[in-house]
């Protein structure tokens, strides 16, 4: 992973050899910091390792760096737009997505040992590198060329979806970072666009969705598309078994036992370590309602309200929840766009006058 990475980092022509330091100064107005590598085991199980420079030995900068990202709500709605007009909806990764931009901070470090044969180097930081205070910046500026490039124009109620008109209908894209979801009518014409210049981005896993920013996407039997974040269940699930040693217990048929009140437990208050641990499992579920679990989202604010000083009581009930996304992990969200058949409703005639 190391090698794949540190090959990437050359094709992108991150860095600008100025030769050995002990030959060369770091020139005038340039900064040296330091980078260090991030590994990651990925949901499919691919081993990751990032470059990542360390920003915060650098200023902070006056002018806003903030890059957007698309609500979930907004990509929920461009989801049922995509089935309401017969669009494609398709999704795809544009990788080292930051080293396709500049950067304009002035910075340089000494290379390490990964850097092979350029040990002990200087070398100038040309790309927006990850971990560099401007580069989700400079990232957002460079595929907003493109998008306005191709024709797109940014929604004005959400900045992140992006609008095409073709034909009789718009065509969308909502970004997420790298992780694009668009909802286009001729999808691979659109990934031809992003690949070939001026562009030629690098594209990663492109095809009709399937799972994005932690959501899995399915059409049932009738072809009805449905999404559930089965795979994140699994991954709570196995912490939860890391954790407790044990996996849920499925007994229950609800999230929260009817009538009950977590704010009159008297149960002992958890100390720090257990404090954490609630917070942690608190933090995992509120999540799982944001794409889509909303069935658990009054059981998850409630004890959520706990997070200061839980008790026992309260970590028991988090667990509850957890045995009750085991039992029911394959619950979905259907798309349905088609009219509701209400022909078999009895239709009263009303005296209006």
């Amino acid at each position: 992973a190391t090698a794949l990475e540190m090959t990437q980092i050359d094709d992108y022509e991150c860095f600008k050899d100025l030769g050995h330091k002990s030959k060369v100064k770091i020139p005038e107005g340039y900064k040296r910091i330091r980078v260090h590598l991030v590994y990651d085991c990925k949901h499919d199980g691919r081993h990751k390792a990032r470059l990542v420079a360390d920003g915060h030995l650098t200023d902070v900068p006056l002018e806003s760096v903030y890059s957007g990202v698309v609500s979930l709500r907004s990509f929920r709605i461009v989801m049922f737009l995509a089935e309401l007009n017969g669009l494609e909806l398709h999704a795809t990764d544009i990788g080292n997505a930051y080293l396709e931009s500049y950067t304009q901070e002035k910075v340089c470090i000494i290379a390490g040992p990964e850097f092979g044969d350029r040990k002990d180097h200087v070398l100038i930081i040309q790309k927006a590198l990850y971990g560099l205070r401007s580069s989700g910046k400079r990232w957002h500026e460079k595929f907003a060329d493109c998008m306005g490039h191709l024709g797109f124009k940014p929604c004005k109620a959400e900045p992140d979806v992006w609008m095409r008109r073709n034909g009789d209908i718009y065509e969308y894209v909502a970004v997420y970072v790298d992780d694009l979801a668009f909802a286009v009518k001729d999808p691979e014409a659109f990934l031809r666009d992003l690949s070939n210049e001026p562009f030629k981005f690098k594209l990663k896993g492109s095809g009709p969705i399937k799972f994005h920013l932690g959501m899995d996407f399915e059409r049932d039997q009738e072809g009805v598309l449905c999404m559930a974040p089965k795979k994140y269940i699994e991954k709570m699930i196995a912490q939860y078994h890391r954790l407790f040693g044990e996996y849920p217990k499925q007994n229950v048929s609800a999230p929260i036992e009817k009538g009950d009140h977590p704010e009159l437990d008297t149960s002992e208050l958890l100390g720090p370590d257990q404090t954490k641990l609630y917070q942690s499992l608190i933090g995992s579920l509120q999540w799982v309602v944001t794409i889509g679990r909303f069935d658990v989202m009054t059981a998850v604010v409630t004890l959520s309200s706990f997070r200061a000083a839980p008790r026992k009581g309260h970590l028991d009930r988090a667990k509850r929840i957890f045995g009750y996304l085991s039992k029911m992990r394959h619950a979905t969200i259907r798309v349905r766009v088609s009219e509701p058949d209400y022909s078999d409703l009895p239709v009263r005639e009303h005296d209006w006058s």
